[in-house]
């Protein structure tokens, strides 16, 4: 833009300076007329002498000479005001232009500031937002481990009898339920801080906005001031604008309210990379803890059901002996009761041929080898017939508890399939749906 100015030269109408000199000339009517003698007395309006006419014009001459020489002074001095003044108006002219000049610059230069701001800020906000979505997710996608852990709890609260213990398997859930509430908790609170640090960037957006729409205004009004000219038409006189204004900011305040609000927005970015970083750690932390724990749950499981298995595999292997031990008994039983039973044969006809021969008379009743012999048998027959009677209560009382062990072995054996069951069957397949790491980021 050209800082060289136009000023209109004055114009001076010469037939305005006549008339006001005519103005300034004595009247005619006042000059005094020569007298023509007595024909003309009637016709005399004044009488002058020869000198008081010679002094009259001669008044006026000099007076014409000094109004004459104070008119050229007057122009001297004119045309060295208007030149001393055109440039000094040009000076100033210019000198205005150059400043606006450089005013449009600073204004450019922190509008750009405050544009680039907004942007960066405008592109915070979007990032918060997808970050607001991710941790959304995130926060979904543990309701999936969390009902898989609470559905492993209540069905392994279906298991039988001593199974029903609180062992490493159990003690893992409760860890991986109280993890995941814990990171729900977590990612519940992160989710408001967002939020709010959108708020923040957006009110910091707006304060930044509102400063740039003002720039921008002034930027205009001031490119337009920059290329006004001594002979744009759509200049005017406005005399009351060159009066200060009371609420007019000074230089410093008005690059100290821009600074500010910079320093806020910078603020604030900072502010958001932060808490950007400290979410994508947080997620990664949570991930890890998570799966870490599912792991841990996984591998309880695993040698809980070797555990059961080989419990399982050693109460069969019992249970195989004591049937078979059952089966023994119970030949045992029967060998018994045979042998009671083959002993009444020979009880009977030894205690019937002591009763034939207790009936022998007088003197022939007497206590002769056989006799003897014949009641030492049925001692001995007894005797055996008790031993043997013993042994088949033994027996039996044997062959009973075998049946208990039979039965307790083959309810805890159920019980440890059941177990097994829901373990292998129920718990474990469940966990398969656990969410994959990918899942779990958010992504």
């Amino acid at each position: 833009m050209s800082s060289e100015v136009l000023v209109p030269q004055p114009h001076f109408d010469s037939r305005s300076v006549a008339q006001e000199a005519l103005e300034k000339s004595p009247d005619l009517k006042d000059i005094p007329q020569p007298s023509s003698g007595s024909a003309t007395v009637g016709y005399r309006s004044a009488k002058y002498t020869p000198a008081e006419w010679f002094s009259n014009y001669q008044t006026l001459i000099r007076q014409a000479g000094s109004d004459h020489h104070e008119a050229q002074s007057i122009q001297r001095k004119s045309r060295t005001l208007n030149r001393n003044t055109h440039d000094a108006t040009v000076e100033t002219q210019s000198l205005g232009t150059r400043l606006l000049g450089e005013r449009l610059q600073e204004i450019h230069y922190w509008r750009s500031e405050l544009q680039r701001h907004v942007e960066q800020l405008q592109a915070d906000s979007e990032a918060l937002l997808q970050v607001k979505v991710r941790l959304e997710r995130v926060l979904d996608a543990t309701e999936i481990p969390y009902a898989i852990a609470t559905d492993n709890l209540t069905c392994r609260t279906r298991r039988l009898g001593p199974d029903l213990v609180r062992d490493s398997v159990e003690e893992e859930l409760m860890k991986e339920v109280d993890l995941i509430k814990n990171i729900q908790a977590l990612l519940k609170r992160t989710i408001a801080q967002v939020v709010t640090q959108i708020k923040m960037n957006r009110d910091a957006q707006q304060t930044l906005e509102m400063d740039w729409s003002d720039k921008h205004e002034a930027y205009s009004f001031d490119d337009r001031s920059g290329r006004h000219s001594n002979t744009s038409p759509d200049t005017k006189l406005h005399p009351s604008s060159a009066t200060m204004q009371e609420h007019i900011c000074t230089p410093t305040s008005w690059t100290k309210v821009t600074q500010d609000n910079l320093s806020k927005a910078l603020q604030e970015e900072e502010a958001t990379n932060s808490l950007r970083m400290l979410v994508e750690q947080m997620l990664q932390d949570t991930t890890e803890d998570l799966r870490v724990q599912s792991s841990n749950v996984d591998r309880a499981f695993s040698q809980r059901c070797e555990e059961l298995i080989e419990a399982k595999t050693q109460l069969e292997r019992k249970l195989a002996q004591i049937l078979d031990q059952i089966g023994s008994q119970e030949k045992n039983i029967v060998s018994l009761q045979q042998a009671i039973h083959n002993k009444e044969a020979p009880l009977r006809v030894a205690q019937s041929r002591l009763y034939l021969r207790s009936l022998r008379p007088n003197m022939e009743l007497c206590r002769d080898q056989p006799q003897l012999s014949l009641e030492e048998e049925v001692r001995q027959i007894d005797v055996t017939l008790a031993s043997l009677n013993q042994k088949l209560s033994e027996a039996r009382s044997s062959l009973s508890r075998l049946e208990e062990s039979r039965m307790a072995l083959q309810k805890d054996i159920n019980c440890k399939a059941h177990s097994l069951f829901i373990e292998r069957e129920k718990c474990m397949p469940h966990r398969k749906r656990y969410p994959t790491t990918t899942v779990l980021s958010g992504h």
